[in-house]
């Protein structure tokens, strides 16, 4: 080949390779996509696999390995060119394209992520924050006016909306999830502390602040032979 990454056609053979390609592989080409962009605003152009696999904390060939599910990338000698990665991987990853979501939940995490600004550069665009509670409605927080959850399925099939943020209290997050299901979006991101059940076809991401804490804590009480802080050595 005579560049450095190949284009990546999006169709009916897309939709089949995102049902094989594991979610590790998704994860990682998120933390490519975060060291690249890193490199890039450093002034680096070209970068072979070894040394974007130390940036990663990832061996050369799982980086291979992971970017051969949808495509022929880099030159063999030279290496990849960083700019070309980084919309290869924005295409692999569908997010070359703007994604309209909504928010349902005026809570302090829906505030914080209204407020995070650097999800619509990443084509990740809020279009909609809504809430049950009629003291909520009518607010206008961060430039966008709370509206009622009756006005949901209209303004998700006006604003073409496919993914749904949930960001209520435990007790509301099942009866929000309906609600987006009934409004036809298909992709529901839940924040709030409880699981929730939708259909099939939905697809969903439970997001729990709290597990990595948990897992930082299991580490940080081990000791280097495995044992933890009571003496006991971890579950398998």
């Amino acid at each position: 080949m005579n560049r450095l990454s190949a284009p990546v056609a999006f169709d009916a053979k897309h939709t089949m390779l995102s049902q094989i390609i594991p979610r590790a592989t998704i994860r990682r080409l998120s933390l490519y996509l975060q060291v690249l962009e890193s490199l890039c605003s450093e002034g680096v152009e070209i970068i072979s696999s070894e040394p974007l696999a130390r940036a990663c904390d990832v061996n050369a060939s799982q980086i291979r390995k992971d970017l051969t599910y949808f495509g022929e990338f880099g030159v063999r000698g030279l290496g990849y060119n960083v700019q070309e990665l980084i919309r290869a991987i924005h295409r692999s990853l569908c997010i070359d394209r703007q994604w309209n979501y909504v928010i349902i939940g005026v809570s302090n995490i829906g505030k914080a992520l209204l407020r995070r600004r650097e999800f619509a550069v990443r084509g990740f665009s809020i279009v909609g924050f809504f809430d049950c509670d009629p003291s909520e409605v009518g607010k206008d927080i961060y430039g966008l006016e709370v509206l009622p959850v009756t006005r949901l399925k209209e303004h998700i099939q006006d604003k073409n909306v496919h993914i749904g943020i949930i960001s209520t209290l435990p007790e509301w997050a099942q009866q929000a999830a309906d609600h987006l299901v009934e409004s036809s979006v298909t992709g529901i991101l839940n924040y709030a502390r409880a699981r929730v059940v939708v259909p099939k076809d939905v697809c969903i991401e439970h997001v729990d602040l709290f597990h990595p804490l948990y897992a930082m804590a299991f580490t940080l009480s081990s000791d280097k032979d495995g044992k933890t802080a009571e003496g006991k050595r971890p579950l398998p």
